[in-house]
């Protein structure tokens, strides 16, 4: 490979590859490698940032580049290691002819930087390989529905769907922080002899590596150069209410009015979907929400805040269908009919990747709900959900979406959250179904899905909040129960969902919804469209699950009021630093070993050790106590740290200590 500096980058040029290497962002670097004749002008997730000086040294067929802890040296083969203060923390995998050390002299013809050509364009299928680290643990990278904190052993989709959300930033116990800055559909493989990134589709390589002392320094860089969550307003850190699906306006007041009576008002309701005439219609129904406006200032004279749902869908029969289809403000399809989503309709979801979609579809609820005094927006389907995930089959304004699909959930929250700030609106808060890395700075509030109302479940949820907080995601939240599965008559689910509530409680946002069973109320109408006509869940509010269930949830909303000055402190640490609310123990304690192994309790902030009761009918559960001095908040004792204890936790009681 020759060498060469140009600026403050590295430059190595080896037959048809270019590679550059540059200091980008506090004690990190940004590798990019291309086929093609230069590189594209797109910085993904690195956007708003720009490289910074460096020192480079150029020397005997290698070449090094340092910037403060981080350091990355190449040799004559091109094969790239990374060092944090001089120790290796990764390196390329290579095994074929021309290595320069004795494990990369191979036959097997096996190289770390791969192109495999795309027929007929300039685009390629990627493949890029490090070499496994024996004792290696890796965090973060979004939310996989699965049972593991630790992602070393794992296989993940690049890829969003419902419920699962790729932001592909991974933490290593080694010391470095690593971003997969491609938007490309594809797949990481942690596995134990190497490591693979793969993209569908791609012009280039495109990574950027960060080295430091803690996890807290890590998301720290990483955060600056991705942004960062704006400060979220003290006004929604209490109770959210929401059920599928309040289908009027009266519903809406009733449980507001009944909630202002038992002197509990929330801080939210939503309205959930199908409050509309037809997907894509962006509106209320005038049938059943006749004077919105009138509704909305009652509930702001309560002091409660108003979201409603929004879908990307756009129904052939919307009033809006025709013209969005002749602009071209829709995602195409390449082959078979042009429909991308069929529920409740034949619907193609609008293009956030184009602007002028974007500015249509926040024009359009800016007149049907912004106008009325509507408060925030809940951005549902932000995958964008399709009827089958053929990403092959989709074209965005940007590309293929086996090319950039996994940007669309951030570009989805930024059409609303530009449009907020040019009305001058302040404390923007939307609930979104899906992120990408950088997703945080557009206020961001990502919730885990359409997930079952289950203890397994449950679990799931712990480990997707606490990977998606070292992804850069502060604002993380779940349906409160689970979505599916949920019988209001069954006294399993009713224990899941107090479990569930006293968990959500030490989360950045409280928020009751589900779709509840039984499925037996019927229909407001019995037209095919329109706010009447869809299902309902049953009634979904504190005191819908008899009064035992009552008390305990009042017990521990009280609780959740009195945290809003902490909560307070630890938005505002999440908007200077990036730190998560919700934190691994390691995050807190990265000197302890055992921390780096632990994925059933968690800390939130830097105070709360929190132990969530995960199994149905436990009243008792370990808790490791790092070393410290710790108070058991629901009995006031006290004990010296470095140890494993057994500890309490009745139905009516979640295990939780104080750090003294």
């Amino acid at each position: 490979m020759f060498f060469s500096k140009k600026g403050q980058a590295l430059l190595g040029k080896q037959q048809n590859e270019i590679l550059k290497i540059e200091a980008w962002g506090e004690n990190a670097l940004r590798v990019r490698s291309t086929q093609n004749a230069g590189f594209s002008g797109n910085d993904w997730a690195l956007s708003g940032t720009s490289p910074r000086n460096s020192d480079i040294s150029l020397s005997d067929g290698t070449a090094s580049i340092r910037n403060g802890k981080i350091s990355a040296h190449v040799n004559a083969a091109g094969v790239i290691t990374f060092y944090k203060e001089n120790k290796m923390i990764l390196r390329e995998y290579y095994r074929s002819y021309g290595g320069t050390e004795s494990r990369e002299s191979s036959c097997l013809k096996v190289i770390a930087r791969e192109f495999k050509p795309i027929a007929g364009g300039d685009s390629y299928q990627l493949n890029v390989r490090f070499e496994g680290n024996d004792g290696e643990k890796i965090y973060g990278m979004g939310q996989y529905q699965h049972a593991y904190l630790n992602q070393k052993g794992c296989v993940l989709e690049l890829a969003q769907r419902n419920s699962q959300v790729s932001v592909p930033f991974a933490v290593s116990n080694l010391g470095y922080g690593f971003l997969w800055n491609n938007p490309a559909v594809g797949k990481v493989m942690f596995g134990k002899n190497y490591t693979e990134w793969h993209a569908e589709a791609s012009d280039q390589i495109d990574y950027w590596i960060t080295a430091d002392d803690s996890p807290a320094a890590m998301v720290k860089n990483y955060t600056e150069v991705t942004g960062r969550a704006p400060m979220m307003p003290e006004n929604v850190l209490g109770l959210w209410q929401c059920k599928l699906r309040y289908r009027t306006q009266k519903e809406v007041l009733q449980v507001a009015r009944k909630y202002k009576e038992l002197g509990i008002p929330p801080d939210v309701i939503v309205i959930d979907f199908f409050h509309w005439t037809r997907q894509g219609d962006w509106c209320f129904d005038p049938e059943y929400w006749p004077d919105p406006k009138a509704m909305v200032d009652e509930l702001h004279s309560m002091g409660v805040r108003v979201m409603v749902s929004v879908w990307p869908s756009v129904d052939r029969k919307s009033k809006n269908f025709q013209e969005m289809f002749d602009r071209g403000l829709l995602i195409r399809t390449e082959r078979g009919t042009i429909q991308t989503y069929d529920f409740n309709g034949d619907c193609v979801s609008f293009d956030a990747m184009n602007p002028e979609a974007r500015d249509f579809v926040w024009g359009k609820c800016r007149e049907n709900y912004y106008k009325y005094g509507i408060d925030m927006f809940w951005l549902d389907n932000a995958e964008p959900d399709y009827a089958q995930y053929d990403f092959d089959n989709y074209r965005y304004y940007l590309g293929p979406a086996v090319k950039v699909s996994n940007i669309y959930p951030l570009l989805y929250t930024k059409t609303f959250y530009d449009g907020l700030r040019a009305e001058g609106q302040t404390g923007i808060v939307s609930l979104v179904r899906s992120a990408w890395a950088g997703s945080q700075k557009y206020a961001a509030l990502v919730w885990s899905g359409d997930v079952r109302s289950t203890f397994e479940s449950f679990r799931d949820q712990l480990m997707a909040g606490l990977n998606m907080g070292l992804a850069g995601i502060p604002w993380w939240t779940t349906d409160i129960g689970g979505f599916m599965g949920g019988d209001v008559h069954d006294p399993a689910f009713v224990q899941l969902l107090i479990r569930w509530f006293q968990f959500a409680v030490f989360t950045p946002v409280l928020r009751m919804h589900g779709d509840r069973d039984p499925h037996d109320i019927p229909p407001l109408s019995d037209k095919d469209y329109g706010g009447g006509y869809l299902y309902t869940g049953q009634p979904n509010e504190m005191w819908s699950y008899g009064e035992k269930a009552f008390q305990i949830m009042k017990k521990y909303l009280k609780i959740r009021l009195s945290l809003k000055p902490y909560l307070l402190d630890l938005m505002k640490e999440a908007h200077q630093t990036g730190a998560p609310l919700m934190r691994t123990m390691f995050y807190e304690f990265p000197g302890d070993e055992k921390c780096w192994d632990i994925s059933d309790q968690y800390m939130f902030g830097s105070k709360y050790l929190v132990a969530p009761v995960l199994f149905e009918d436990q009243v008792s559960r370990k808790v490791y106590l790092p070393s410290g001095c710790w108070e058991n908040v629901n009995d006031g004792k006290e004990y010296e740290g470095g140890r494993t204890i057994e500890c309490s936790a009745p139905i009516d009681c979640i295990p939780v200590f104080l750090r003294k």
